[in-house]
């Protein structure tokens, strides 16, 4: 199978990890590429991530996703050959490294903009665009009104359907692959891509290098419209997302039930990309209700049916709420020797670090048949099953102890909890009789199971 069906993505803005100026003023922050390596070693030595994924990474005037180069990496970070040196450490390690790739819009400054509000009617580059109106206006006063993204003419609508257009971006990422090494691309706003577009994407992933992987940012919908033979190997599961925290706030499993078997349904086999919070949603902490259920929603990510991922600084349970509309607080900058004692001291940290050993040695957690066993609003358990083994995980979201009790989906005599050594973790009882399982949860806990 691909390197990405087994692999545990770590997840880092570097722009915000690396504090670099919000407005790109053309200054290097030192040693920004040696902390993201640090990082990076963090991800795979405590937490077995196989895989980073690192972006927005090119040059571009602010928050990286307004790109102005493709073809160079932000000089706030540093040059391309601190990112080749970057992706060369990780590959070292045994880590792949996917990139940002922001193929639906540029800033105003691209130079095929440039030329467009130089030359107007007589540009070269006026077709690389989309709704060019040269009888409208804007708030730049440029003379003329374009498509963009999101109502923000800041950022410039590509027109995805001009075969030049198709062509550049091919081109850099045949460039990204040469120069780099890269193992991946996450599309973003992949919702809004042209269809015809992503499928050429996937014939160049099949071109470039060996299981060149597909990623896609998309929100709403079906997502088997996306992620399917023909175009994308993935998207991002925000479906799930919305339910990992709703569903406990709630104190309502069947809506993460609901969840899964509906995209099964849709998507069947293909693995969606797992998260819990990322660059454009507020940290766990700021939306629970009981922040016991971190540790829920860790398990979920890393057992349910898909593809599992950290964002940085959630393996430490950190905070991070948006103000006044602006992202930027949930893209902090981190220093590593500020959390030197948390996978000791800090029971978010130690479960991601046993979930990390666990997916390396358990096959069942990647290959594994997922069985529901049993399902109420406060208690979830289910299996994933391989070749007569199984590891089932337990939840009791209540505030008061609970009993759960289900049909066996392996045979067995026995049960290891195989978190009881995590910081945190709490003494439960197992009974098995009759092929029927029982087990005593404290208020607000889960673990894992492996049936003996």
């Amino acid at each position: 199978m691909a390197w990405y069906d087994n692999a545990i993505f770590y997840h880092i803005y570097p722009l915000g990890l690396c504090g670099c100026a919000h407005e790109n003023d053309g200054q290097p922050t030192p040693g920004a590429f040696a902390k993201l390596n640090a990082w990076a070693e963090h991800a795979y030595e405590d937490l077995g991530c196989t895989a980073i994924y690192i972006g927005p990474l090119f040059e571009s005037g602010s928050h990286g996703y307004d790109t102005i180069d493709y073809r160079q990496v932000d000089r706030r970070l540093g040059t391309n050959e601190e990112f080749r040196e970057f992706v060369a450490n990780c590959h070292a390690r045994g880590q792949k490294v996917i990139v940002d790739g922001v193929f639906n819009h540029v800033s105003r400054d691209f130079f095929a903009f440039q030329n467009l509000k130089t030359d107007r009617e007589n540009a070269r580059y006026k077709d690389w665009f989309c709704d060019v109106n040269f009888w409208g206006n804007n708030e730049y006063n440029d003379g003329f009104s374009y498509g963009n993204w999101g109502g923000f003419n800041l950022l410039v609508k590509l027109n995805q359907r001009n075969p030049e257009v198709q062509n550049y971006h091919y081109d850099t990422i045949r460039f990204w692959v040469r120069e780099f090494d890269i193992d991946g691309i996450r599309l973003d706003a992949a919702d809004v891509l042209d269809f015809e577009f992503m499928k050429g994407l996937r014939r160049l992933a099949n071109e470039v290098k060996p299981e060149f992987w597909l990623m896609g940012e998309v929100i709403h919908g079906d997502y088997s419209r996306w992620a399917n033979p023909e175009m994308l190997h993935s998207v991002t599961n925000y479906e799930l997302h919305k339910g990992l925290w709703s569903g406990h706030n709630d104190h309502n499993y069947f809506e993460i039930a609901h969840t899964m078997r509906r995209l099964q349904g849709l998507c069947h086999d293909t693995r969606l990309y797992l998260f819990s919070d990322n660059h454009d949603v507020e940290r766990l902490p700021n939306k629970l209700r009981n922040r016991a259920h971190i540790r829920h929603i860790a398990l979920l990510v890393y057992t349910l049916w898909g593809i599992p991922s950290i964002y940085y600084g959630s393996e430490f349970a950190i905070e991070g709420k948006k103000e006044w509309g602006s992202d930027w607080p949930l893209r902090p900058c981190l220093e590593l020797d500020d959390f030197k004692d948390a996978l000791t001291t800090n029971p978010v940290t130690s479960v991601y670090a046993a979930l990390g050993r666990l997916k390396a040695v358990c096959p069942e957690l990647t290959w594994g048949e997922v069985k529901e066993l049993q399902l109420t609003t406060q208690c979830y358990a289910f299996a994933r099953v391989l070749d007569g083994k199984a590891v089932v995980a337990v939840f009791n979201n209540g505030d008061s102890p609970a009993q759960l009790e289900f049909q066996l989906p392996v045979e067995a005599t026995g049960a290891e909890d195989l978190l009881a050594d995590c910081v945190g973790s709490q003494p439960i009882l197992t009974e098995i009789e009759w092929g029927r399982m029982k087990v005593q949860l404290p208020s607000n806990y889960a673990t894992l199971l492996r049936l003996k």
